[in-house]
């Protein structure tokens, strides 16, 4: 290591300068991959319903899979400029559901239908458009 009293860290080959050498421009790795692995699982936003085997196979094949599920180096979930266009068909015949008069949720409903709606925008799946209230 350097013995002189400098910012950088430099190891030398002998006494002379001209055989010093910066080890600050070689980046040593010290992630580990398990490490990197849990603590993806931790801030990741599972379903309760999964056991914590299933979470980790599920993020295995999340990772595995990552092209599909991010892109670059963004969180896995987070893709931009991948939008669909969904065509409701409301031409006549109508599909049976669409005949059904609409019917009032329960307040539970209500509620476990906004949870989830929140949690979708919180992951960024869905995004609010327009001022509905």
């Amino acid at each position: 290591m350097d013995i002189y009293n400098s910012k950088n860290r430099h190891i030398t080959i002998g006494t002379e300068k001209k055989k010093k050498f910066s080890l600050d421009k070689y980046q040593i790795s010290t992630h580990d991959p398990l490490v990197e692995l849990l603590n993806e699982l931790r801030e990741g936003q599972f379903t309760t319903t999964l056991m914590s085997k299933q979470k980790l196979s599920l993020l295995k094949m999340l990772r595995n899979n990552r092209s599909a599920f991010a892109i670059g180096e963004e969180p896995l979930g987070k893709i931009k400029g991948h939008d669909i266009e969904l065509y409701l068909d409301v031409e006549r015949p109508y599909p049976p559901i669409l005949g059904r008069p609409p019917y009032p949720e329960s307040l539970e409903t209500k509620k476990e239908i906004q949870k989830h709606i929140n949690e979708l925008l919180e992951m960024v799946v869905i995004r609010k458009i327009g001022h509905i209230k």
